[in-house]
């Protein structure tokens, strides 16, 4: 299943080639701060693959906090993060936030509360590398 998805203005925007079984998406809400103040419930799946692309990158932001393993793509521009990325072993993975989806069948998605506190770094990559879209990239406008 093809899913296009956007922040606000459409400024980055990605497709989320969805390659499980089931047509049910899970919807991890994370506690953590900076998601509840952003919004950020996200997906991934280790069969699924993304593309990204940004028609004005200048106006992408790439945030990191605590760990650093992380990057947080925020637009600029509306403010949205539709999209997280963590480089591993050479390798980009990525999950999506659901609030970003467009044009989504709503009922299709699965949300549950999701809490890393106490994660050490090893886990939380082992947790990414296990669970994450291991295929993302970024296409060039």
């Amino acid at each position: 299943m093809l899913i296009h998805g956007s922040c606000h203005c459409r400024n980055l925007r990605f497709r989320l080639h969805w390659a499980p079984a089931s047509p049910l998406i899970p919807a991890r809400a994370c506690n953590c701060t900076f998601c509840l103040k952003h919004g950020g419930v996200w997906t991934s799946h280790p069969s699924a693959s993304l593309e990204v692309l940004a028609q004005d990158a200048s106006l992408v932001n790439r945030y990191s906090f605590a760990t650093k393993t992380a990057e947080f793509h925020v637009c600029t521009r509306c403010g949205n993060v539709p999209l997280v990325t963590s480089r591993m072993e050479g390798r980009l993975y990525g999950v999506v936030n659901v609030n970003t989806l467009d044009d989504i069948e709503r009922s299709i998605l699965r949300a549950s509360p999701a809490s890393f506190e106490g994660e050490d770094e090893a886990a939380r990559l082992e947790r990414r590398r296990r669970n994450w879209i291991p295929d993302v990239g970024f296409l060039k406008t």
